[in-house]
């Protein structure tokens, strides 16, 4: 198990399936509502998120053993997430969207779906679909859903066509069903303070999310965000900054969240900026150290649910 001061995905895999798991990104031919009206997310490159990914239109079975054979060779992985990663994958019609979550799971060293889309495209239709693949497969089931932020007042300026009313309606209903929930947050949006990366903590854990990506903030070439940036119009905070606002989210993290990711991960012939030049191996080392140097580990500050007050003037007989 990991020695790192926080929950670590890998961790939470091996408890889960009893040894390493690994994503094999799957690429479908879909787009983004955002983006039907104009430019879409203000930090969202036309190219999405599938950096890693195959061609869309290669067959879904095709790219799941492609992928494969490069992660199996590499890490020596034996079971596999089939990962449904670029834009939003349930903004297609719903048989279209049962047809590829078939293909998927009939991959017998596939051991789960996960399922990137958005907070306003999640129905009871959807679900359901996913609900009956996991009961004639017996494949896990996840959903991984873009918050970015607490502060919607930052989601309105990055355009994000979604406030936090989606969100927690997205979250209840994924867990009404039963799935786990991965939720993406950037801690470094301009215009966030420290006590909005306290409150996305906060509000991950209060929502009980299962695992957690935080991204730093990146910005990819013909962008809204990276137009604005070159215009002096924004700023970016400093690598240490972002490291403290990392520190103090974990702190505030509940410790049953596992931590999926701390820094991005993208080419640079498609960013110009990206986690200060440095590689983000790097950037964890630094993260890891002033953690050590600062005491800091997830859930340190995690008492602010469940009567918090009752608790603490021991209202409550034991």
């Amino acid at each position: 198990m990991s020695q790192a001061p926080y929950y670590a995905y890998s961790d939470y895999l091996k408890r889960k399936y009893g040894e390493k798991v690994y994503k094999l990104p799957v690429n479908l031919p879909v787009g983004c509502p955002n983006r039907l009206a104009g430019r879409g997310c203000a930090f969202c490159s036309e190219l999405g998120t599938g950096f890693e990914a195959l061609d869309s239109h290669v067959p879904i079975k095709e790219q799941l053993e492609k992928n494969r054979q490069r992660i199996e060779k590499k890490y020596h992985a034996h079971k596999f997430i089939a990962y449904f990663q670029n834009y939003t994958n349930t903004f297609l019609p719903l048989t279209q969207f049962r047809a590829y979550l078939n293909e998927a799971a009939e991959v017998s060293d596939v051991v789960e779906l996960a399922i990137a889309t958005r907070p306003d495209c999640i129905a009871a239709e959807y679900l359901e679909a996913l609900s009956e693949v996991e009961r004639q497969y017996g494949k896990h089931i996840t959903i991984e859903l873009g918050l970015q932020t607490s502060n919607y007042h930052t989601l309105m300026r990055m355009n994000r066509g979604h406030t936090l009313a989606e969100f927690v309606d997205a979250v209840l209903a994924v867990h009404s069903f039963g799935f786990e929930l991965c939720a993406h947050v950037i801690l470094n949006l301009p215009g966030d303070e420290l006590s909005d990366t306290i409150e996305t903590a906060k509000l991950l854990s209060a929502l009980r999310v299962q695992t957690v990506k935080a991204h730093s903030l990146y910005l990819a070439k013909g962008t809204a965000l990276c137009e604005a940036y070159e215009r002096g119009e924004v700023s970016i905070c400093s690598k240490e900054e972002y490291i403290g606002r990392l520190a103090v989210f974990l702190d505030y993290l509940s410790p049953k969240i596992a931590v999926e990711r701390l820094f991005s991960r993208v080419p640079e012939k498609d960013a110009f900026f990206c986690n200060w030049g440095t590689s983000w191996w790097k950037l964890k080392d630094e993260l890891l150290e002033y953690m050590r140097e600062n005491g800091d580990f997830q859930g340190k500050k995690f008492h602010y649910l469940d009567g918090k007050y009752l608790k603490e003037y021991q209202c409550i007989d034991k």
